[in-house]
């Protein structure tokens, strides 16, 4: 229990926007910050087990201020921040893919989203005890060295396929259309030979000019 406590403690300590917003509470209301930080933690666990909206709550709590402090690190010059977020990211998004195959089985559970907002608080807090640093160390990051040439392999092989349908499916398009233009476009009128005069008119003529001479 000491361990814990002083864990919890040492997060509160950090600089981040909930502690900074747990301090402005503490100098507005005079009670002690950690006791605001754990009765916001039980109103937040019961609004999980019974309120309405737990989905949209824990979906929110994962993604808002990951993805503010993501903003955050690309636009400070340091790096290590950047790995940090980067890392949480790629947790985040191999928790999503196993989650969607789950979700229909696990969410009849009464405590799904408080456990599942629990793992991903875990993945995002500062220091040592960062989850998604410790998962991506010990169990993504072996399997990505192990793995990694044959994925590249298959996707290089799919990237080539795809390719190959693309230009084919655009081909045939082509193909397709000056067909049609071809069927579309009207035959073009053959001119014949300029009619002859009727004779009677060409000998009208004639008498016309031998009267004039």
């Amino acid at each position: 229990m000491d361990g814990l406590r002083q864990r919890f403690e040492s997060l509160l300590e950090q600089r981040n926007l909930a502690t900074e917003a747990l301090r402005a509470l503490e100098a507005k209301t005079g009670v002690d910050k950690r006791y605001l930080a754990a009765g916001a933690t039980t109103l937040l666990s019961l609004y999980l087990l019974f309120g309405y909206g737990a989905p949209l709550l824990c979906n929110l709590i994962g993604f808002v201020y990951p993805a503010y402090a993501s903003i955050k690190a690309i636009e400070s010059p340091s790096k290590e921040d950047d790995t940090v977020w980067l890392t949480y990211w790629v947790v985040y998004s191999l928790f999503g893919l196993a989650e969607f195959f789950s979700d229909l089985l696990l969410s009849w559970f009464p405590f799904y989203y408080v456990g599942k907002c629990a793992f991903l608080l875990f993945c995002m807090i500062p220091g040592p005890w960062n989850g998604a640093h410790m998962l991506y160390r010990r169990i993504i990051r072996p399997l990505f060295l192990k793995h990694h040439e044959a994925v590249d392999n298959i996707m290089r092989d799919l990237s080539g396929r795809a390719l190959d349908v693309a230009a084919g499916v655009t081909r045939d398009v082509l193909q397709t259309l000056a067909r049609s233009r071809a069927l579309v476009t009207p035959t073009a009128m053959v001119v014949g030979p300029p009619l002859l005069l009727e004779p009677t008119i060409a000998k009208v003529t004639v008498t016309q000019l031998q009267k004039d001479k």
